[in-house]
């Protein structure tokens, strides 16, 4: 009986499945990772049960005969949890059979595309859940006193931009490009660059989200600070990076430490098209790096009380930024690193990125 079921799920299977072989490398947030960035993500293998660096008809036949006699010879178990649920189920088939498919897996998170004036930005889904947010032992004695003490938050599902708002956007909605770094200053014209040196800054780019609400019909608005670092970490897909989805900075950040120029006036130097580095976990990309990004709070001190959706304090008088930026030490681009500035300075080394 059981050897009748087996072959009639191969035989299904076989009709449903295309033949060529799917190389086992992650694919999240519409996009193909390579091996490298898929070892960051710590996802790398996922469904390749016989280690052979494709997904294909083998791992499912290999799957079926395991979930059939339990023998797990030869097998990669970390891999065969197709579902990341723990322990290998007729619920890790399924997410094979349909990986087979369609090339992504039940847990890549859902992403929105949306068209303002000819160009589209995409908004991705995070998951609500419980986080350790702040100097996190990871973190170690890189960690600012600022970021102390560490407490529980949860939070609420939300979007959040893919990228920082681009220069591309920031035209198409505002009818002009504030940017420092753009043809007038001697740079080449890059539209995908991030949009910095915004006017009145903090204020402007509040002007800027009413104004594409107003054409979009939605509520874009800009992340809580702890929706911006649960966010950074990747949600309920953290690995645990001291950066925004690798321990290395070098994957996934502008800095000056990396930057191909250190002298202004040089293609190399400045901001960098948004997407260019490594993303994190949630396919998140320049979460660590490129620009600083403006967060909805006032900045305020922490305490050790676990919070659920925080908003920061009611009134201040600097608004909290994050993400560290290309003009400054790698260890700001630090998932945990906060800082403040004036609301209403400009300043080319702060964006922004949407949250709805």
């Amino acid at each position: 009986m059981k050897r009748l079921f087996q072959t009639l799920v191969l035989l299904l299977a076989a009709l449903m499945v295309p033949t060529t072989a799917v190389a086992a490398f992650v694919q999240l947030a519409d996009g193909w990772y390579s091996p490298a960035e898929s070892q960051a993500r710590g996802l790398s293998g996922v469904g390749d049960l016989n280690n052979d660096g494709f997904v294909n008809m083998d791992d499912l036949t290999i799957m079926i005969n395991y979930l059939l006699t339990n023998d797990a010879t030869g097998i990669n178990l970390d891999n065969a949890d197709t579902n990341l649920m723990g322990g290998v189920t007729m619920d890790d088939l399924t997410a094979l059979i349909n990986y087979l498919l369609t090339n992504v897996w039940p847990w890549a998170p859902m992403t929105e595309t949306f068209t303002v004036n000819g160009v589209s930005f995409k908004m991705v889904t995070v998951e609500g859940g419980t986080f350790t947010m702040g100097a996190t032992p990871e973190q170690g004695s890189d960690a600012d006193v600022f970021e102390k003490p560490a407490h529980q938050v949860t939070l609420s599902s939300y979007s959040i931009g893919e990228t920082e708002v681009t220069q591309a956007l920031w035209l198409a909605v505002m009818g002009s490009n504030p940017s420092y770094f753009t043809p007038t200053n001697g740079y080449a014209e890059n539209l995908q660059r991030p949009v910095e040196f915004v006017c009145w800054s903090w204020d402007s780019c509040q002007v800027f989200i009413s104004k594409l609400n107003e054409m979009t019909g939605k509520n874009f608005r800009l992340p809580t600070e702890a929706e911006w670092e649960y966010a950074a970490r990747g949600g309920k897909l953290s690995q645990g990076y001291k950066y925004a989805g690798s321990n290395n900075f070098n994957d996934v950040s502008w800095n000056w430490y990396n930057i191909p120029s250190q002298e202004s006036g040089t293609e190399g130097y400045g901001t960098h098209p948004v997407a260019t580095k490594s993303p994190n976990e949630l396919g998140l990309y320049d979460m660590s790096g490129n620009v600083y990004e403006w967060c909805q709070d006032w900045y305020g001190d922490y305490t050790g009380d676990s919070q659920t959706n925080p908003v920061g304090p009611s009134t201040g008088t600097l608004h909290v930024y994050r993400g560290g930026c290309w003009r400054y030490h790698y260890l700001q681009c630090r998932v945990s690193y906060r800082s403040a500035y004036p609301p209403a300075n400009p300043w080319t080394l702060i964006g922004l990125r949407l949250a709805l």
